[in-house]
């Protein structure tokens, strides 16, 4: 009988034979088709399949993705992938971007514990690899600052040691979302090693499935005969294809061989088979997928270009995304006023949008024109910041609903002006000009950022005591609200109001006080003009800068 194998790496993501070393080695073990899926990449494909013409084997194009789900790493195998579309290699390249992202900060750890090396290092000693911990792990046994690669992770870059640095990565909802978009067939990948609950697991194939998942790898190289009739019939309640794996690493799993496993794994070609038919009953039947979206997009740096405009693509693809059904919301540090003033001169005139004020502080329906939720700083907070911002010689303004609250007319709020066109009123002593408390209060700061940066020190240790927050929206700008407020929250709450699960939420923006938002959502958008914390915490990081069309062309893929 011919025996398949439908999990397979090479040298250019975590495994240690090249592509063609795979070929002749499957050749050799007498497989009929292995798939080649290699973590986050399909580099080696091309090679592969080159090598295999003159061959009487089957290389199936397929990719790993890594995923994250309430905080555990999930495995999504896509076969058959379209690796050549362009749509694909737009979301690798994203892919590319975070990890480069990602590994520059991690060199940068390791350097300032005692082990100088730089991103160019890392990738002239494993050239053309997606570069991972194995990796970092490697590079320290070769040049002798650990003794084994156990000790480089439990030292330094396992999960919460000091040089490691979480990347967000998507969720497994969207991973299977690209595969399906590129022709391909999503599977879970060895669902027992997530350690879940069986209730659990069992959520989240049910979930997936939702998502169009079509398989589940139950042939795996670690299980049990229980274990592989349980995962049977986990996929024959979900009408879900049986798929195998042995995982194959090379010399990088020691003992664990190609097709077989520890020694009993067995994939029949009959699993590949099942697979076809049902990629063939796909073919004939395709489905849009259900669920919809929501967009949160910062303003300035994000959606809007340096000229506080928007292009006619940019128009186009919001258009496009409000027609198919997805909701869109503008996030902004401005009052709501202000975002609606942007939101009329921009004519973005699209049903069911909403809009977030002063950081996450007042949600607005815009269609009903009502607030629906509100956080704001006490008034004696908000005088404690105004008395506090006058000894120091700072500029500090908050807000009514409908007006800017300033002391005097100076240099900063004439500054601040030339972008924000709200109504002032001016009140020597701010409090008495407030009616109601305000959701924040923000510090403004032209010449000297360091005099901002020693007012946020000097407020520090009240802030955490009172729950507030001081983040930066750029330089020049201190903004101060309560900690439960924030993008982030607000993301959270609107999600939850409007009955659209977290997981399909995307959030973009550029700058420090976009970061809970990108963390929050689903999937988060980082700009290429934005700051190095957005690019760690994002899932992915635009190709182009707002002044470029980088939010649409990022978005035009999700649509």
């Amino acid at each position: 009988m011919n025996i398949v194998d439908l999990h397979v790496h090479s040298n250019k993501s975590d495994g240690s034979l090249s592509p063609t070393e795979l070929v002749n080695y499957a050749v050799e073990k007498g497989l009929s088709a292995f798939a080649l899926t290699d973590h986050d990449t399909t580099d080696g494909v091309e090679e592969a399949l080159n090598a295999a013409k003159d061959k009487n084997i089957e290389v199936i194009p397929g990719i790993e993705l890594s995923t994250e789900y309430e905080g555990q790493d999930i495995h999504i195998v896509g076969l058959y992938i379209d690796y050549k579309s362009d749509y694909f290699k737009r979301r690798l390249v994203n892919f590319v971007n975070g990890r480069m992202i990602r590994n520059k900060e991690m060199c940068r750890l390791l350097t300032e514990h005692g082990i100088p090396v730089t991103y160019e290092e890392m990738t002239a000693e494993f050239p053309d690899c997606v570069i991972t911990r194995s990796h970092y792990a490697r590079f320290m046994l070769n040049h002798g600052y650990v003794k084994s690669l156990k000790e480089a992770f439990e030292r330094y870059i396992g999960d919460h040691r000091p040089c490691f640095v979480p990347r967000k990565k998507i969720t497994p909802m969207r991973a299977i979302e690209i595969i399906l978009k590129a022709g391909g067939f999503p599977i879970l990948a060895h669902p027992l090693l997530y350690r879940m609950s069986r209730s659990t697991l069992e959520n989240l194939v049910a979930l997936l499935k939702d998502m169009g998942l079509q398989g589940i790898e139950a042939v795996y190289c670690t299980h049990t005969a229980s274990d592989e009739r349980e995962m049977r019939a986990l996929a024959a309640k979900y009408d879900l294809c049986i798929s195998g794996g042995s995982d194959f690493h090379g010399s990088s799993k020691p003992g664990l061989e190609l097709a077989t496993g520890y020694g009993k794994l067995f994939i029949p070609q009959e699993i590949l088979d099942k697979i076809n038919e049902r990629r063939n009953w796909m073919k004939m039947h395709p489905t849009q997928l259900k669920h919809k979206k929501i967009l949160f997009t910062d303003l300035d740096g994000t959606l809007l270009n340096n000229q506080k405009l928007i292009s006619d693509y940019t128009r186009e693809v919001l258009q496009k995304w409000c027609q198919s059904g997805h909701k869109l919301v503008l996030c902004s540090g401005r009052a709501i006023d202000s975002i609606k003033h942007v939101k009329d001169s921009l004519h973005l005139d699209f049903p069911g949008m909403y809009l977030i004020g002063y950081n996450g502080g007042q949600i607005y329906d815009n269609d009903n024109q009502e607030t629906l939720y509100k956080v704001t700083l006490s008034l004696e907070q908000t005088a404690y910041i105004v008395k506090a911002a006058a000894q120091s010689g700072i500029h500090v303004q908050t807000y009514s609903d409908t007006h800017i609250i300033a002391p005097r007319q100076d240099d900063e709020l004439t500054f601040y002006q030339k972008v924000i066109h709200s109504p002032v009123i001016f009140c020597e002593n701010v409090m008495d000009a407030l009616k109601d408390a305000p959701c924040k209060c923000l510090a403004i700061e032209i010449r000297d950022v360091e005099k901002l940066e020693n007012f946020r020190l000097s407020l520090l240790p009240w802030a955490e005591k009172e729950g507030i927050s001081l983040i930066y929206s750029s330089p020049n700008y201190l903004e101060i609200f309560p900690s439960n407020s924030g993008k982030g929250a607000a993301v959270n709450v609107l999600c939850s109001l409007l009955g659209i699960h977290s997981y399909f939420s995307v959030a973009a923006g550029d700058a420090q006080n976009d970061l809970s938002m990108i963390e929050a959502a689903g999937m988060g958008i980082a700009m290429l003009n934005g700051s190095d914390d957005i690019k760690v915490a994002a899932t992915t990081i635009t190709t182009y800068d707002n002044d470029h069309d980088g939010l649409a062309h990022a978005l035009i893929d999700l649509i």
